[in-house]
This record gives C-alpha cells, structure tokens and sequence, in this order.
C-alpha cells in the first residue's frame, strides 16, 4: 500500500488521539478516588457493625438501670409501707418483724444502690464508647463525601476531554484516505497502530531496528506504507528516523 507522506504523519496523529481518548475513558470509568472510596464504604460498614454492637452493649446496661431503679422503688414502697405499720402498731412481736423487715430491706437497698453505682459507671465507659464509634463513622462519612465530590468532577473532566478528543480524532481521520484509516484500525489493537521511526528507534514500542531492518526501510518508496518488524505498527519515516 502506498499513501502519501502527509497522510502517515495524520495516521500517527489519530493513534496519538486514540492513546488520549483511551486514557480519558479510562480515567472516567476508574477515577483515582474510587479505590478509596471503597475501601471507605467497606470500613464504614465495620464501623456501623461495631457501633451496632456498642450500642447494643449500652441498651443492656440501659434497661440493667432501668430494673435496678425500679426495684429500688419497690423496696423503698415497702419500706415506708412497713415504717407506717410500725409506727402505728401495738403488737411487740409484729413490731419486731417489722423492724427485721425494715432492717433487711435497707441491706436490700444498699446493694441495689452499690450495683446502681457499678452500672453508671459502665453506662459512662459505654456511652463514651459510642460516642467514639460515631465520631469514626461522621470522620469516615465525611472524607468518603469529599473524595465522592472529587471523583465526579474528575470523571466530568475525564468525559469532556473524552469528548473532545473524539471529535478531534474524527476531524482529523475524516482526512486519511479510507484504505489507509482501515489498515490502521486493524493494527491498533495489536499495536500502537502508527508511530515515527525517529533516531532508529521504533516510537510504538521503542525497539531500536536492526541494520538488517534498517536497509529494507532505506531502499522502500517515500509513500511507501510499511510497519515496523518488532511490533508491527505503521511505521512512518520522517527526517529525524536516522535512515
């Protein structure tokens, strides 16, 4: 196949664009916030478990409070109930029971308000515990929103340069003769599709060519199509190949 020079130096224009597009449809689909982002999300649901957890711990001791308050109230009913039939009794063998009663309900009362005392103080380490969970899990919510907002403006950015590029691409491709625009398309996936042989060296997969290789570029046509032998893009000669 022959094209003109002009046309070639095009080809390595269009895989030039084609490189850029692949890498704004790369950076839109991948954005460099998503990895860290995930990994938010899965350490926010470790979080939110822990926390689940914490706060199941404190509801227990929430409602051991609860029952310890309300058998304090029981026993101080019975108490003054007691107290009352005491001081209004006449029987010495009544009132003597009572006093026991009265006796051993304050023992009652007493350790009630000793577990009391215990269970505020675990209520306390157990309120500071969620608190603390919730403060990770406000920390963590924060900065995944933050990475979120940066993520969608850099796939904005990442699509607009996408878009632009196309158009780019096809302005320029709508220039290459149609044989030619083919061959590259059926090299570009397997290669860069169209690079410059400069001082030598291939610029599609930068091998230098052998002199062998050398020689065959020297004696072919200036319009001469003809791809390199190491990675076998099309490779277009121009005064700095080093021919």
């Amino acid at each position: 196949m022959n094209a003109s020079p002009a046309d070639q130096h095009r080809l390595v224009e269009v895989a030039l664009l084609d490189a850029r597009i692949r890498q704004a449809d790369n950076a839109r689909k991948n954005p460099p916030q998503a990895a860290r982002v995930q990994q938010l999300l899965a350490r926010r649901q470790e979080l939110s478990r822990e926390l689940s957890t914490r706060l199941g711990a404190r509801d227990d001791l929430r409602a051991e409070m609860a029952r310890i308050e309300s058998d304090v109230a029981v026993v101080d009913a019975r108490a003054a109930r007691d107290a009352g039939r005491l001081a209004t009794s006449s029987n010495s063998k009544e009132a003597q029971g009572l006093e026991s009663e009265i006796a051993a309900l304050a023992r009652r009362k007493s350790d009630l308000e000793d577990a009391e005392l215990e269970i505020m103080e675990r209520l306390e380490s157990a309120d500071a515990a969620v608190t603390e969970q919730e403060a990770l899990i406000a920390a963590t919510n924060a900065e995944g929103a933050d990475l979120s907002a940066d993520a969608k403006r850099a796939v904005a950015e990442a699509t607009a340069a996408f878009d632009a590029t196309t158009r780019d691409r096809a302005a320029v491709a709508g220039e290459i003769p149609a044989d030619l625009l083919a061959l590259y398309d059926r090299l570009a996936p397997r290669s860069a599709g169209a690079a410059f042989l400069r001082r030598r060296t291939c610029e599609g997969c930068n091998m230098v060519l052998a002199g062998t290789d050398l020689q065959v570029l020297r004696n072919a046509a200036v319009d001469a199509v003809v791809t390199c032998p190491e990675c076998g893009c099309i490779l277009v000669r121009h005064e700095e190949s080093g021919l």
